[in-house]
């Protein structure tokens, strides 16, 4: 059986990637993209309050009884079209708190 680490395709026609993008497609939202990716994380404060703010799970992701029956709402945080690089800017915000000021990290992690 091979494994997805061995570099082996998809066998579903139609599965695509994570960032999936067809070649010469128009992103309108790459200039948005960009200035997310390019935010610094210089400063321990700035960093505490990315932390803070973003949340390190999608907080409308649950599991409602309703009438005896349990119906799952999905995470509809991916949804998002800025959730990878707001994702990322949460992490580089982690990062800076862990190596550069030596901070304890662990309240700010599910």
């Amino acid at each position: 059986m091979a494994s997805i680490s061995q570099g082996h395709s998809h066998p579903h026609p139609n599965y695509h990637p994570p960032n999936y993008k067809r070649s010469g497609s128009f992103d309108i939202l790459q200039p948005l993209r960009r200035l997310v990716d390019g935010i610094p994380v210089k400063n321990a404060r700035f960093a505490h309050l990315l932390c803070s703010v973003i949340p390190c799970c999608c907080p409308f992701e649950r599991d409602i009884n309703l009438f005896g029956r349990t119906y799952h709402v999905p995470a509809l945080c991916k949804f998002n079209p800025l959730y990878d690089e707001v994702v990322s800017l949460r992490f580089r915000a982690l990062s800076f708190l862990a190596d550069e000021c030596g901070e304890d990290v662990t309240k700010y992690i599910c």
